[in-house]
């Protein structure tokens, strides 16, 4: 029956007891620093998306308003086609993105031709 016993430190060899506290204050502030890294983020990316939507063109309240709406809206079917349309937003942008790097894959050129230098150019002399 003592087997089944689980100790949770160890003990070493001068038969003392090997266990670190915990230190709270830093787990703490880990924990602190995670959770701002990740609200952080979820502001930037949710900038990005303003600008990608072109919501970017609307003023702050028009903007804010918008949102409100949405968020105290409740009618299931109003809500579900945003999702398709957002989903759609998003299948879109990935087949934009996917056939750019396919594009870009195949040897066509990342920069436009305004970018190169004039002697890369045909014709140049």
């Amino acid at each position: 029956m003592c087997a089944a016993l689980d100790y949770h430190f160890s003990i070493n060899a001068q038969g003392e007891d090997d266990a670190q506290p915990r230190d709270f204050d830093a787990e703490l502030k880990a924990l602190g620093d995670k959770a701002r890294d990740l609200k952080s983020r979820k502001v930037q990316q949710l900038g990005e998306l303003v600008i990608a939507t072109g919501a970017d063109a609307l003023g702050a309240d028009e903007l804010a308003g918008a949102l409100i709406v949405i968020a105290e809206t409740k009618e299931a079917g109003k809500r579900e086609a945003w999702a398709k349309r957002g989903a759609a937003f998003f299948q879109g942008r990935s087949r934009r993105i996917a056939s750019a790097a396919d594009h870009n894959v195949r040897g066509a050129p990342t920069q436009p031709d305004s970018a190169q230098s004039a002697s890369g150019r045909k014709g140049a002399a």
